[in-house]
């Protein structure tokens, strides 16, 4: 019989609370992934989050850094991700949001994640998600 392995929810402190029930990240043995992050900051009390700014440079940084996070808490790192998707409301911010990830990611040790790219309908004011999986060990 083979040992059941716990699902543990990561939730980094501080960050922007979901809309609904789920968690900003699960990890199950050394499998992590991270629900889909967007721009928003950190909402102070009672406040709704918001995007931290209307462009889509410091939309992409605070969600990267959203991301980041939760690799943080779940014990991952960059190099960890093998898969990484990102949704844009619009077809023009391809190359802009090409040129912030490449500078993003500028330092990374070994080959990048692999990566997807659609373009989605997302709450107003928002321009970008980011979700990614990573493994562990």
């Amino acid at each position: 019989m083979s040992e059941q392995l716990s699902k543990t929810a990561i939730t980094p402190a501080n960050h922007p609370a979901p809309p609904a029930k789920y968690s900003p990240g699960v990890r199950k043995g050394n499998i992590l992934q991270v629900a889909g992050q967007v721009g928003f900051g950190p909402a102070a009390a009672g406040q709704a989050p918001a995007p931290v700014g209307p462009g889509l440079r410091e939309q992409t940084l605070q969600t990267l850094a959203n991301v980041k996070a939760v690799l943080d808490e779940g014990g991952a790192r960059w190099e960890d991700v093998l898969m990484i998707r990102v949704y844009l409301t619009d077809t023009a911010h391809f190359a802009e949001f090409n040129e912030i990830y490449d500078d993003y990611f500028a330092d990374l040790a070994g080959p990048p994640a692999a990566r997807t790219t659609v373009y989605v309908g997302l709450p107003a004011g928002l321009l970008v998600e980011i979700d990614a999986l990573a493994v562990l060990g």
